[in-house]
């Protein structure tokens, strides 16, 4: 029986990110999202929604995902641009350069969730995807571990309102800190329960 002859050079596997945010609900701090490109011949064991990890298993697969992807990206939206655009559009923007600053250029973008950023490159939304897309999950492993490790500077910064512990949402820790202290540069002015704590607007 005679074999196929394969086309040489055999044509390029699709090179596919998975892409995920962090942060959209805290009151306070930027809004981030990653895009990772995931090395066949490297596995990573372990990947999952970063949501259900410890912060030490989170941290070291973070290291992990760094050391062997393909590529990686990480990119923010500041809290003056959450209160601009509005947190659903500012999340999209944030994706969109985290994608925008792979190298190599994916050929397709697996979205975690119900809707896609407008990219360059074709893309798929995918409900839950964090917890079963490998890429996915190692994109939200690196958003949220990006996203932890500002909220701490934030807390250098501003240590009155322990974002250290809460890490910007809004716990009643939180909330009473804001009250004590008042709103921070840092807080999403758009959101409800920091609006409410800001002076009237002169009529």
């Amino acid at each position: 029986m005679k074999t196929a002859e394969l086309p040489f050079p055999p044509p390029a596997a699709e090179i596919v990110c998975g892409v995920d945010e962090a942060g959209r609900g805290p009151l306070a701090g930027p809004v981030f999202a990653a895009a990772v490109i995931l090395d066949p011949a490297r596995p990573i064991a372990g990947l999952r929604d970063s949501k259900k990890l410890s912060t030490a298993r989170r941290e070291r697969l973070a290291d992990d995902i760094r050391a062997r992807a393909l590529a990686w990206a990480v990119a923010q939206c500041s809290e003056q641009e959450i209160d601009t655009l509005n947190i659903l559009q500012a999340t999209m923007l944030a994706m969109r350069r985290a994608v925008e600053g792979l190298s190599p250029v994916p050929q397709l973008a697996l979205i975690d969730g119900n809707r896609c950023p407008p990219l360059a490159l074709p893309a798929r939304a995918i409900v839950k995807g964090d917890d079963t897309v490998p890429a996915i999950s190692a994109a939200s492993i690196l958003a949220k571990t990006a996203r932890d490790a500002a909220l701490l500077e934030l807390h250098r910064q501003y240590p009155q309102y322990a974002f250290d512990q809460h890490k910007g949402y809004g716990t009643a820790l939180h909330l009473e800190r804001l009250r004590l202290h008042g709103v921070s540069p840092v807080h999403r002015k758009s959101y409800a329960p920091v609006r409410a704590l800001l002076p009237a607007e002169p009529t």
